[in-house]
């Protein structure tokens, strides 16, 4: 009987394409606590975690003799952090990680000056590509600090429709600065 904990990753993997049940048992063994405590930092939610962990052991046994895994650990990871983005796209989520992943993202902003300098730039780019009248009355409430009625005055429109285009600019900003852009913060954080 062979010490299936004494192999090496790449020992496992050529075992693995080889059908070797023993090998996986070893590979789901190594990883899975590691993984699932990732999944569970991001997620905070330890059964949501324990279902991603298990697709992906279950998706790396059906595929073993598709694909050559070179390093077993990083192959893992990408495929719990790919799991772990689908599930919160699909809403799959706590509350509690709307709220961990606003203080999160804050932090990394404000502390690493290339993310505040990128963040900075999307935001700017998003306003550029706004319709020209959401983004006049934009600049001239976020920028210039007029009230909607000065707006309104100033361009000969209503109050109303400013407020109107200024929901439009906004609703537009925050859909492009949306969790896509915080997750890969988030996630790139804490899986490296």
């Amino acid at each position: 009987m062979q010490n299936y904990s004494l192999f090496t990753d790449s020992e496992l993997s050529d075992s693995l394409i080889e059908g070797d049940r023993l090998a996986f048992d070893e590979i789901y063994l190594r990883y899975w606590r590691t993984l699932h405590q990732k999944a569970c930092r991001i997620l905070n939610d330890e059964d949501e975690a324990a279902d991603i962990i298990q697709e992906v052991f279950v998706s790396l046994w059906q595929r073993r003799t598709e694909v050559k895994v070179a390093n077993l650990k990083a192959y893992l990871n990408q495929a719990v952090k790919f799991s772990v983005l689908k599930a919160i796209r699909e809403n799959k989520v706590s509350e509690d990680f709307y709220d961990k992943l606003a203080k999160i993202t804050g932090d990394l902003v404000f502390e690493d000056p290339l993310v505040f300098k990128e963040m900075r730039h999307l935001i700017q780019h998003l306003i550029d590509d706004l319709p020209e009248d959401c983004r006049t009355i934009f600049n001239l409430s976020r920028i210039d600090n007029l009230t909607y009625k000065k707006i309104a005055l100033q361009l000969g429109i209503s109050e109303k429709t400013v407020e109107k285009k200024m929901s439009l600019a906004l609703k537009s900003i925050k859909a492009g600065l949306s969790l896509n852009l915080c997750l890969l913060i988030l996630v790139e954080h804490i899986f490296n």
